[in-house]
């Protein structure tokens, strides 16, 4: 990983006069799956049991970040024709799911984009108004010489792809090179080891520092029990990134993974009436 340090300086400071944002989940869609499906084989306490066909379902999900002055998204989800070629359950556009929260994608100016895999961002066409905010890195590896490694480019789709490029060119992505402050108490953070340049979100709550982990750690479980994801571009890094959503967490169980039903069972409703469908994260 390029960081030298697991905290930067400036995450390190204290923002006492800085906002206090409300944070967010949605699900989107699902997917019926088995354990074996989750974990690297090769890594962990105990090596993945490749005959571990236990059920272990995966949810899809976006994030809101809500301050006082502005709404931060945090990726955009997939489409019908991605669930009809990856055989996933969409339940809700992205953009539905966040209008059940009253988030109207028309105006949302701002998107973080975590990674360029399918099911973060093969909604942004739902976000017309938006700027999306991107590693440098994640571009460079989602349109370079790795994408003619299958196992690479297994969870791009080329169209998305292509769309993002002619957004680069239509000025409405903002690049960023690692650890970077968005706004006042709200970061991305780069970490890798998923695809090479996935970042995570660092955002101040009521509860502490919370990490928006994505796809850095995709269900708790794979973090506690350090326990990769079978999904990896550099496993060295996605493991450091174990240790960085932690560090990076004040409290460190206040992080939140990527496709794990247990978010919707852990954490309040976020309106009624919304029970499975959207949490209050903080």
């Amino acid at each position: 990983m390029d960081a030298p340090e697991t905290v930067p300086e400036f995450a390190r400071r204290e923002f006492d006069a800085e906002p206090v944002y409300s944070v967010y989940a949605v699900k989107y869609a699902e997917r019926e799956a088995v354990r074996n499906e989750h974990f690297h084989p090769d890594f962990g306490p105990r090596p993945g049991d490749p005959h571990d066909d236990s059920p272990m379902p995966m949810d899809y999900f976006v994030w809101a970040i809500v301050g006082p002055d502005a709404t931060w998204v945090v990726d955009t989800g997939f489409g019908p024709d991605d669930a009809a070629h990856r055989n996933r359950r969409l339940l809700r556009s992205a953009a539905d799911g966040l209008a059940l929260i009253g988030i109207d994608a028309n105006t949302v100016s701002d998107v973080i984009i975590t990674h360029l895999h399918y099911d973060h961002v093969g909604g942004f066409d739902q976000f017309p108004a938006a700027r999306f905010h991107v590693q440098d890195r994640e571009v460079g590896f989602a349109t370079g010489r790795h994408m003619t490694t299958p196992a690479q480019q297994h969870g791009f789709t080329p169209q998305h792809v292509a769309d993002f490029v002619l957004a680069v060119h239509a000025h409405r992505v903002v690049f960023h090179d690692g650890d970077e402050e968005l706004a006042g108490g709200l970061s991305v953070h780069h970490v890798g080891g998923h695809t090479d340049g996935l970042q995570i979100v660092r955002v101040r709550t009521a509860a502490g520092w919370m990490v928006l982990a994505s796809d850095a750690t995709h269900y708790y479980e794979n973090l506690l029990a350090r326990r990769p994801f079978w999904i990896v571009f550099d496993v060295d890094d996605m493991m450091a990134g174990f240790d960085r959503v932690q560090a990076l967490a004040e409290p460190r169980d206040l992080f939140v993974p990527g496709h794990d039903p247990e978010v919707l069972r852990r954490h309040p409703v976020a309106a009624p009436g919304l029970d499975g469908i959207a949490c209050r994260l903080a």
